[in-house]
Formats: C-alpha cells, sequence, structure tokens
C-alpha cells in the first residue's frame, strides 16, 4: 500500500458553505448590476449545481430555466463579463468576512503543515476565489501553503470529468494512490474516483442526497474536538473528529 504523501482539498462547499451565502448572492448581485431581472433563490441554485462552473452555469440556465432570453450576438464575452462581475462581488463578500470555514478545516489543515504534509486545492472555482478564500480565512499567505492550486479553466473539462485530478496529481509528480481527496458532492466524488483517488466526503445542505457510494468516509462535517462529526458511511476508527491520523486510517483502509 501507498504512503499517503498529499490531501487535496476541494473549495467550495467543502472548505466553506460558499455557494449558498456566497456564490449565489454573488449571481444575483451581479445580474442586477447587469440590469437582467434574473433572481436564483436557493431552490433553483441547488438545481444549477448540478453543472460545475460559473459560466457553465449561465449557460445551462439559459438552456434549461431561461429560454426565453435573448442572447446577445456576443453571447461568448456577455457570458464572462457577467462571470467576472460575479467574481468581483464574491471576493467582496469574502474580504467582508462572509463566508467562514467549516468546522474542522483550519484545524486540519494547520496540522498538515505542522506534518510537512503535501496540499493542493483542486477546484472548478476560479483562482481568484480561492485566493480571497484563503486570504479571508486563513491569512495572507496562506495560499503558499499549497503545493498547486489546480483552479478554473487549467484544464477544458472540468469536474465530473478527472482532469483536474490529473493534473493536479501530474504536477505534484504523484500517484493516485499516494494522494486523498476532499470533496462535498456528487460532481466531486465522480472527479476524484475516476482519477482513481481515494475521497472522505463532508456533505452541507446542497449534496445530503447525493450520491456518495463510492467514497471511503461521509461525513456531516470535519469536526471539532468539542464538535464530534456524525458519520454517515464508512468507519470513523473511534474517532470523534477528523484529524490527520484518521486521514492516514482511511487512506491505508
Amino acid at each position: 500500500m501507498a504512503t499517503l504523501q498529499a490531501l487535496l482539498f476541494d473549495v467550495d462547499g467543502t472548505l466553506a458553505d460558499t455557494e449558498k451565502d456566497g456564490h449565489r448572492v454573488a449571481f444575483n448581485l451581479a445580474f442586477e448590476k447587469a440590469g437582467l431581472d434574473w433572481n436564483w433563490d436557493e431552490a433553483l441554485y441547488g438545481e444549477l449545481l448540478a453543472v460545475t462552473g460559473g459560466k457553465e452555469r449561465i449557460r445551462f440556465y439559459l438552456e434549461k430555466f431561461n429560454t426565453d432570453f435573448e442572447k446577445p450576438e456576443n453571447f461568448d464575452d456577455f457570458v464572462k463579463g457577467l462571470h467576472a462581475s460575479k467574481t468581483d462581488f464574491y471576493t467582496k463578500l469574502l474580504a467582508e468576512g462572509a463566508i467562514p470555514l467549516r468546522p474542522g478545516v483550519e484545524r486540519l489543515i494547520n496540522e498538515a503543515r505542522a506534518n510537512n504534509m503535501r496540499m493542493a486545492v483542486v477546484t472548478t472555482t476560479t483562482p481568484a476565489n480561492v485566493t480571497a478564500l484563503l486570504e479571508s480565512t486563513l491569512g495572507a499567505d496562506s495560499e503558499s501553503w499549497f503545493e498547486v492550486i489546480a483552479a478554473g479553466d487549467i484544464v477544458p473539462a472540468k469536474k465530473p470529468a478527472p482532469d483536474i485530478y490529473d493534473w493536479a496529481l501530474e504536477q505534484m509528480n504523484l500517484k493516485p494512490e499516494e494522494a486523498i481527496a476532499f470533496e462535498d458532492s456528487a460532481n466531486g466524488i465522480k472527479s476524484s474516483i475516476a482519477a482513481k483517488v481515494k475521497t472522505i466526503i463532508t456533505i452541507n445542505d446542497y449534496t445530503q442526497e447525493d450520491d456518495f457510494s463510492d467514497a471511503d468516509l461521509v461525513l456531516d462535517h470535519m469536526g471539532e474536538a468539542d464538535q464530534a462529526f456524525n458519520v454517515l458511511a464508512g468507519e470513523n476508527h473511534g474517532h470523534s473528529f477528523l484529524d490527520l491520523d484518521l486521514v492516514k486510517k482511511v487512506h491505508a483502509a
């Protein structure tokens, strides 16, 4: 069995509950600024999360939910502009401290650093969003804690395709069996499993009904010493919160 060498973190929904109170709000602010009457409520946004990537999500919305919208001639530029505006609003929300990390995330990352465990970010969100979240929660230099930031359009095919994981592993010169992924969604685990990376899931409100039968461990959150997680599937080896010891046990199982 290969020794665990790296932790690969998804961002949205995994490190923080960014979707409902972050990205969704920022999309609506961007629509308002552009003079559009679109509004993505929580229920609709849950359906839009079937598609990964912000620009892709806008296209999906127009294809499936707002088919009467007359697309401008420069449609690609229109979508890119909307998405750029949304990113600006999102980073402002983060700078205001509106989106905290989920339970156990900061503790696990700090423990990994203290033990010289390699780390990477593997996400479909933009590099600007990654930087904004890390700096607003972990500090100004925290992006440097991660050896690789695999984000945004760095590969053409986004999750659930395995490409972003394949790219990150290649950059780190790692085999899939030398890493473990942290995800929160069906598209996320489809991506990591297709890349042959063992995966720990922490669900959220939007993903609690997703199929995680391929996960090695499914939790409601990573937990803290005084805030035990709930195990939804898999073996927690007697632990009540996700620390590096438990991560290694899950990887070795």
